[in-house]
Formats: C-alpha cells, sequence, structure tokens
C-alpha cells in the first residue's frame, strides 16, 4: 500500500490530536518494512482514512505472465549481457526469445 503524505497530514494530525486517544498515533516515520508491516497487521486503515489521500491507479488485468526456471549458472550470464545493453534481464530474455521464435 502506497500512502502520500502531504500538508493535509499535517493538519490531520492537530485535529486528531483533538480527538480522543482511540487510536495509536500513526508512526511519522518507519525505520524498516517489517515495522512498515507489523504496524498495518496490527492496526486497521480505516483508523486512519484523514491521512490518505485517493490516488489514481490504472491495472490491465488482461496481460499475464508465465515463469519459467532458469538455471543459476545462465541466470548470473543473462544478467550480465543484460546490464552491458542495458536492460533488466526478463527484457532481454524475452527479446531473445522473439528473435529465436521468429
Amino acid at each position: 500500500m502506497l500512502v502520500i503524505w502531504t500538508k493535509k497530514r499535517e493538519r490531520v494530525m492537530l485535529k486528531s490530536k483533538k480527538q480522543s486517544s482511540q487510536q495509536d498515533p500513526l508512526p511519522e516515520n518507519f525505520g524498516s518494512l517489517e515495522e512498515f508491516c507489523e504496524f498495518w497487521d496490527t492496526h486497521s486503515t480505516s483508523d486512519y482514512e484523514d491521512f490518505m489521500e485517493d490516488v489514481d491507479v490504472s491495472i490491465d488485468i488482461h496481460t499475464s505472465k508465465v515463469y519459467c526456471a532458469v538455471a543459476k549458472d545462465l541466470l548470473t550470464q543473462l544478467q550480465i549481457h543484460a546490464r552491458q545493453q542495458g536492460v533488466s534481464t526478463e527484457t532481454l530474455i524475452n527479446l531473445w526469445l522473439r528473435e529465436k521464435v521468429a
């Protein structure tokens, strides 16, 4: 979950200080991803809706990926080639497979 913090957060913080402390305060920063996950595993986002903003997201549900196993030594070589060409390993593999199939 991605939450965008803005000046709105500061206004809400002031507002929430006036309310009774029925919920734990939202941490200013999380020290690690584990701390972030632990907090949200034990708290409801509905208690913190005033801190969040709507975000437009589009998802293409018509695409799919199939994962294939690649030998570790081969993967290392592919990663080197991909880095040299300035593309991701996945992109390089797909380009090479398209060439071979064509």
